[in-house]
């Protein structure tokens, strides 16, 4: 089939119309959903899917390998019953949290503190409320195509530290996070720029939930790197704002997009929300040929 899409914003995402996923997804339709997904820079809306959490882990699945209950640094989150869910949600039930709540105000790129850092997560609304609760993606690519190219050769040259503890200031700072949840979770160094595997497109791999510092630069060289790109990364023209639907399946590719969920809803209404996420790849430095 040719699926029947409409491009949301100039920066990136496409919204996708006529499709069931409950109905089941081939291999050659998910392959024009993924081709279409890589098109559109890394954000793709389904909407109005009526699915089990069976059939949502199925077709995440199709993406690769996904987190489980040792995937996860934080698991007191995740699906009691379907490990592969992690739950975002303000929803309390006979006084027990059903997710977790303000989850991913920050911008951020899934577990990039990780190895092999987060590919595709696929988020699909169960309950949202009234109004508000939008998230917020950006561009990596925009944002790095944006750069002169003087830029460009000075960060292909750069590697950054990524770490879960910088997290305790930032998204986590209401969490109680411990030594041993530290410890699984080691810093893990990644290229600035990082050449993506399956477009061969360069982006910027850098965000402020995870990233600590440059390295083999100093402490106040580091900060005004990273300073510059997050807020260059982070510039308006390079993104595309989600307004949630009830039952919209969401799938963004951490590899080349950072995200931002809006906390402004406390009060107003229930947020429930399962998260799939497929691992990805160890990142891509630039190829030599194009660094030089």
């Amino acid at each position: 089939m040719s699926l029947d899409y409409r491009p949301l914003c100039p920066a990136l995402g496409a919204e996708v119309r006529g499709l069931d996923l409950a109905a089941g997804v081939s291999d050659a339709l998910f392959n024009e959903i993924r081709e279409l997904w890589n098109r559109s820079n890394g954000v793709l809306v389904i909407r109005d899917q009526q699915i089990s959490e069976e059939q949502q882990i199925a077709f995440s699945r199709k993406f690769g390998e996904l987190h489980t209950l040792q995937g996860h640094t934080v698991t007191k989150y995740l699906h009691p019953e379907h490990p592969e869910i992690y739950r975002v949600s303000n929803k309390v039930m006979n006084g027990k949290p059903q997710g977790r709540k303000g989850a991913g105000t920050y911008w951020h790129s899934d577990q990039s503190y990780e190895k092999t850092p987060a590919m595709a997560s696929v988020l699909y609304a169960l309950e949202i409320p009234p109004y508000g609760g939008d998230t917020i993606y950006t561009s990596m690519y925009k944002a790095y195509d944006a750069l002169t190219d003087t830029m460009k050769a000075f960060l292909e040259g750069l590697e950054a530290e990524h770490d879960f503890a910088v997290a305790q200031s930032g998204g986590f700072r209401n969490e109680s996070v411990t030594t041993e949840q530290l410890q699984k979770a080691p810093p893990m160094t990644h290229p600035v720029v990082r050449t993506h595997s399956e477009t061969g497109r360069k982006c910027l791999f850098v965000n402020p939930g995870f990233t600590s510092h440059i390295v083999g630069v100093s402490k106040d060289e580091s900060a005004a790197i990273l300073n510059f790109l997050f807020q260059h990364c982070t510039k308006p023209e390079f993104h595309y704002r989600h307004v949630w639907q009830p039952n919209d399946l969401v799938i963004w590719d951490n590899r080349c997009t950072m995200h931002y969920a809006v906390m402004d809803y406390d009060g107003l209404g229930d947020r429930l929300m399962h998260r799939c996420t497929a691992i990805g790849e160890v990142p891509l430095k630039p190829h030599a040929a194009q660094a030089a």
